[in-house]
């Protein structure tokens, strides 16, 4: 029997968080690592139907040249659910003479780390993924949900298995796996590390490895925002900490209460929640699971051992004092996330201001100033929130916006069969 021929993948992560590049025989493996492999520049900016934005400034207008397409640090890394000896190359794009691409979301992430790196700060950051794993079709999951439901995990202990394999292949620090309160919902952590740019790396590789761990096996998994009304969104939450040249980190001053610059981060943080919204919830779908009394924050508030609240201070040990940042779902940019945290940050450290009072009991009856409730809503915050785009790439910000707006647009076009059968014959 003839053998699989092996093939490696090399591709860039988009500005939606979906992985665009080509498949190629492995005799180009040693090409594409020496970064002779190219692409267009618009690439990182195709909107989420796969299509180029009409009105972006770097398609027709530029000419959309080609790019160089590098490797990253993490090389080329095994595939182990795929057919023979497969690889993907991570790659990222740069121009002619190295400058990165200000539209690759990797490049715009490792700006923002620079940033705080000229400030002799490290951030230390963990992510938690929440996922359905279901059968393939529209059909919602049957099964009750059980949260924390150790038979649950059981039932498909040979998926993770081979997640945890595959995670140990890409060098992945993936922790426990637990029920979560969807019928077919779970949630795997990703311990911390001193490197964002690695954290995030490691949240798209997971994103990637659970999507083709589950396809292998006759199954989907789905990170979308909100696949089911009656069922749990799923979230992706960021705990990081800030540590200074000595490694100290700032956010401990010896109490529960943690430092001031704890609390002038967080300020930056809730200053920015608007126009960052679109990053936390960049679709249409994105919004259903913004919704009050869900355990998706929609006040923009924060509190200390609070899960209705947008950002959490977890207790414990001051040494360990960190933010939990709540808003985002698992169907935002992990690239993108942790650019905008870290424009919070900045921006809290720049600004020095005190934040509002934390927030006790229910966040969803506090009263608070509230999130963009919609996507068009969250588009326009991010278009005229200068705050944050002062922090950000300018090209970036208009082709993002852009993209967005072109999204919209073609689901503003579509109607429900709910729609016309509740109007057709009645108005």
């Amino acid at each position: 029997m003839p053998t699989t021929p092996a093939m490696i993948r090399a591709a860039i992560c988009d500005l939606n968080g979906v992985w665009r590049g080509k498949l190629m025989p492995a005799a180009q493996l040693d090409k594409v690592l020496g970064g002779g492999l190219r692409m267009p520049y618009s690439v990182p900016a195709i909107d989420i139907f796969g299509e180029d934005v009409a009105d972006s400034p770097i398609v027709f207008n530029s000419g959309d040249a080609d790019c160089l397409c590098l490797p990253t640090t993490r090389g080329a890394l095994p595939e182990l659910w795929q057919s023979g000896a497969a690889q993907f190359v991570p790659v990222v794009m740069a121009m002619e003479d190295g400058t990165p691409s200000a539209i690759d979301p990797r490049q715009i992430l490792a700006a923002l780390v620079a940033k705080l790196k000229a400030r002799g700060l490290t951030p230390v950051m963990a992510v938690e993924l929440e996922f359905y794993l279901v059968k393939p079709g529209p059909t919602p999951p049957q099964a009750e949900a059980q949260m924390l439901a150790i038979d649950n995990v059981d039932d498909h202990g040979t998926f993770f298995e081979a997640v945890y394999a595959a995670c140990e292949a890409y060098n992945i620090p993936a922790d426990a796996a637990i029920s979560e309160g969807g019928a077919g919902q779970f949630e795997i952590n990703l311990l911390h590390g001193p490197d964002p740019l690695e954290v995030a790396d490691n949240a798209v590789f997971f994103k990637r490895i659970v999507k083709g761990v589950a396809k292998a096996q006759g199954l989907e998994a789905s990170f979308m925002a909100k696949p089911y009304l009656d069922q749990s969104g799923s979230g992706l939450h960021v705990h990081f900490s800030v540590l200074d040249k000595a490694g100290n980190n700032v956010f401990d001053n010896g109490t529960e209460a943690g430092s001031d610059t704890l609390h002038h981060c967080v300020n930056g943080l809730l200053n920015l929640m608007p126009a960052s919204t679109l990053i936390f919830a960049p679709h249409l779908n994105s919004y259903r699971r913004l919704t009050p009394n869900s355990h998706a924050p929609t006040g923009i508030g924060w509190g200390y051992e609070n899960r209705t609240s947008a950002i959490r201070i977890p207790g414990g040990s001051p040494k360990a004092r960190r933010i939990e940042h709540r808003v985002a779902g698992a169907d935002a940019n992990p690239y993108l996330l942790l650019a905008v945290l870290l424009a919070g940050v900045l921006e809290g450290l720049e600004r020095a201001e005190t934040p509002p009072a934390a927030t006790e009991g229910n966040a969803y009856e506090a009263g608070l100033p509230q999130l963009p409730t919609d996507w068009a809503a969250a588009i326009s915050a991010f278009e005229s929130g200068d705050s944050l785009k002062s922090h950000l790439n300018p090209q970036f910000c208009e082709v993002f916006t852009t993209m967005k707006w072109q999204e919209f647009g073609r689901f503003a076009k579509r109607m429900s069969g709910f729609e016309v059968a509740t109007y057709l014959t009645t108005v």
